[in-house]
């Protein structure tokens, strides 16, 4: 009896210094109040629908923030302020040719005729309101189902292979922001730019982008069900049309890397 009761000491104090060895390994590695609270709420049971640390760590803080704040609101726990993050510099994508210095920007063929006019972009047989966030009550029936899913195919091309990236990250594109919109999201969409770096940080460390996106855009899903939205986040409006570019018959999407803004038709 004594024997088995050292046996089963032992095998209590193995487990307890491993689960101790584990957390203390987690928060060795943490860099930031989110990643602490990561390894907290993995400490405490909640981590189960997390990704690994390695891979947590491989999202920027506004995605960590969002992975978190369902286990952390289940657990009490209080999730950091996010700080704003530096958008990625402006970058020559394949197939833009690059403005020379001191040329007038182009504005796109479709968008020749148009005029920006404050919060509406005035084309000849068509006018294009700029999107904010909507409410909760205002959203079509069924759009916060399980059956309305972002959609993105995964990549199967060479990321190496600019042209076939590019081809890809705009069919992409044009599938996310219409997606945002329904959720009413349209002032909380990615730019382009943005959007690009984020498949080549992903893919790059081994993630899938389109897996990832979806994943996230669940997260957004759940989060418009219980959590408010403003409007609009700044007053701040696009300087003219040479940022601008159409996806569709019905929706413009204008970026000057730091800043996207959604315009859709409006008749």
């Amino acid at each position: 009896m004594i024997a088995y009761q050292k046996q089963l000491l032992m095998i209590l104090a193995v487990g307890w210094i491993s689960i101790a060895g584990a957390d203390e390994a987690c928060l060795a590695s943490a860099q930031s109040d989110l990643e602490r609270l990561y390894c907290e709420v993995v400490e405490l049971g909640g981590g189960a629908s997390l990704p690994s640390m390695v891979d947590f760590k491989r999202n920027d803080p506004k995605v960590q923030a969002l992975l978190l704040r369902q286990p952390a609101k289940r657990l009490s726990l209080t999730l950091p302020e996010v700080s704003a993050t530096p958008e990625p510099e402006a970058t020559t994508l394949p197939g833009e040719p690059a403005n020379e210095s001191g040329s007038e920007p182009s504005i796109a063929p479709g968008l020749a005729d148009c005029q920006l006019r404050n919060e509406f972009i005035q084309c000849p047989k068509s006018a294009y309101e700029l999107a904010g966030n909507r409410t909760l009550a205002s959203l079509d029936d069924g759009v916060l189902e399980p059956g309305n899913r972002l959609g993105i195919v995964p990549f199967d091309g060479e990321r190496n292979d600019d042209e076939a990236v590019r081809s890809y990250l705009s069919a992409a594109y044009d599938r996310y922001i219409p997606k945002m919109l329904a959720i009413g999201l349209g002032a909380n969409t990615m730019s382009f730019t943005a959007f690009h770096s984020a498949f080549h940080t992903l893919e790059g460390g081994g993630v899938d982008f389109s897996e990832r996106m979806g994943q996230t855009y669940e997260l957004l899903k759940q989060d418009r069900k219980t959590l408010g939205v403003k409007t609009r986040y700044h007053d701040e409006l696009p300087e003219n049309l040479s940022l601008c570019e159409a996806i569709d018959r019905d929706v413009i999407v204008c970026d000057n890397v730091g800043t996207n803004w959604v315009f859709v038709r409006a008749n």
